[in-house]
C-alpha cells in the first residue's frame, strides 16, 4: 500500500472544494494502473463525498440543503464548541470513499469528481490517500 498526505485550505465555513487532481496525482505517482485508493478525511467536522463536478449549482445547492436540514444553530445543541452542526454534517458525507483504478486513471462517471467537504472553517486540513494493487 502506499500512502500520501495532501493539505487543502478552505476558505469559509461551509465549502465544497473538488480533490480529484490531487488524488489522480497521487495515483499517477504510485505507478499502480489496476487497484483502488481510499480517501480518508482525519477531521471530524470535515468530510468526502463524490458528486457532480461539471456544474458549480450542484456544489451550492448540495451546501444549502444541508444547512436547511441541519441549521448552525439549534436550541437542543449541547456540544460546548458550539459546533455541533458540523459534527452532523460530516457524519452525513462520511469520513471516506473509495475509489477505483483502472488504466491507472481514477473510475468515475463523466461529471464526478472527488469532493472535500468543509463544515468548520476556514482551516487547513489533511487529505489521507492510500493506494493498493498493482
Amino acid at each position: 500500500m502506499h500512502t500520501k498526505t495532501f493539505q487543502v485550505r478552505t476558505h469559509q465555513r461551509d465549502e465544497m472544494v473538488e480533490i480529484t487532481n490531487q488524488v489522480s496525482q497521487v495515483v499517477r505517482d504510485t505507478g499502480i494502473t489496476e487497484g483502488s485508493v481510499v480517501v480518508y478525511i482525519p477531521h471530524t467536522t470535515a468530510g468526502v463525498t463524490i458528486n457532480e463536478n461539471a456544474d458549480p449549482d450542484v456544489v451550492h445547492d448540495m451546501l444549502k440543503q444541508l444547512d436547511q436540514m441541519v441549521p448552525w444553530r439549534q436550541p437542543f445543541y449541547q456540544h460546548g464548541e458550539g459546533n455541533s452542526a458540523s459534527h452532523v454534517k460530516a457524519s452525513m458525507m462520511g469520513s471516506s470513499a473509495t475509489i477505483l483504478i483502472r488504466d491507472g486513471r481514477l473510475v468515475l462517471g463523466t461529471w464526478q469528481g472527488v469532493w472535500f467537504c468543509e463544515f468548520d472553517g476556514p482551516r487547513t486540513r489533511n487529505v489521507h490517500a492510500a493506494v493498493t494493487g498493482d
